[in-house]
């Protein structure tokens, strides 16, 4: 089982940068990261869309294309973050942290085993 903490969300100004934190627990622990993290984005009325994702050390790593050259994405074991520069209002959204254990290969449709609960980015114009 792993549970995922989200912070660092709030509200930024369009042009601006804003990092995510994540942190993951898991029980039992075990001696190796956890194989696949990532960050979700939901905004209203739209369908929950991948932004980004990796796999420990950096074997797979997932851009959406609206995001890339503007974030990056990175983990240090179980803690993952999200660096977002040049953020635009339309992408103004409640972030989800994701993780999966299992061998996956990262993309649009991938479909992680474990949710945080989210954290809300706004931009404002």
């Amino acid at each position: 089982q792993v549970q995922l903490t989200e912070s660092g969300g709030g509200l930024v100004q369009a042009g601006g940068s804003r990092r995510l934190s994540c942190a993951a627990s898991r029980r039992p622990e075990r001696p190796y990261s956890i194989y696949a993290m990532g960050w979700f984005r939901q905004a209203p009325g739209k369908e929950r869309e991948l932004v980004a994702a990796m796999t420990r050390g950096g074997g797979q790593t997932y851009y959406a294309d609206s995001v890339k050259g503007r974030f990056i994405i990175s983990r240090d074991n179980n803690m993952l973050y999200l660096q977002m520069n040049g953020l635009k209002p339309e992408e103004s959204a409640v972030y989800y942290c994701t993780a999966d254990d299992r061998t996956v290969i990262l993309g649009a449709n991938w479909p992680p085993e474990y949710w945080g609960q989210g954290t809300q980015v706004t931009v404002s114009s």
